[in-house]
């Protein structure tokens, strides 16, 4: 089981700053990911979206996962700011393939509301973590935890919606 942590700060810095943290909690060996990105939002609402490969590696899941998450967080139709048909399709197309693998829109409206323009997040999909070790190392001051859970089967049609392909 995975467990996909969202880490909001009420900044445009805290994210990227974050990301030295995890790797220092992956040297340790107290966390290990699939795949990570941080997101900033400026105040403008453009959204930037950045996998963060020094904490994985190259590969894992891959830009179209978080291109498409984070597609859904901002452009879902409960956001306020639907743009006509193509906006509504889009954002249909991304909401099917996300509550396909598990990730329940409640979560998903919550991370998109609480990740406002000029702030910022770091996405963590976690295979393993010494749960109290990692969450008490990560918890900032002016940050929000946003999590859920993925059970094997909603980690293999993760992986199968976003056309992720294992490697033997």
């Amino acid at each position: 089981m995975s467990t996909l942590l969202v880490f909001a700060f009420n900044n445009e810095t805290g994210a990227p700053e974050m990301v030295k943290h995890v790797q220092a909690l992956q040297r340790q060996q107290l966390i290990t990911l699939s795949d990570a990105a941080t997101v900033l939002r400026r105040r403008d609402g453009k959204v930037k979206v950045k996998q963060a490969n020094n904490l994985v590696g190259a590969g894992a899941l891959g830009g179209a996962f978080w291109g498409l998450l984070i597609g859904l967080l901002f452009w879902a139709p409960w956001s306020g700011l639907a743009a006509g048909a193509t906006a509504d399709a889009t954002s249909g197309a991304f909401a099917e393939k996300a509550s396909g693998c598990g990730i329940e829109d409640d979560f998903i409206r919550e991370v998109g509301q609480t990740i406002g323009p000029g702030h910022s997040a770091l996405f963590l999909l976690v295979e393993y973590m010494v749960e109290d070790q990692v969450l008490d190392s990560l918890t900032r001051p002016h940050a929000t935890l946003l999590r859920t859970n993925l059970n094997s089967e909603d980690e293999i049609r993760l992986r199968e919606a976003f056309g992720v392909v294992e490697m033997i």
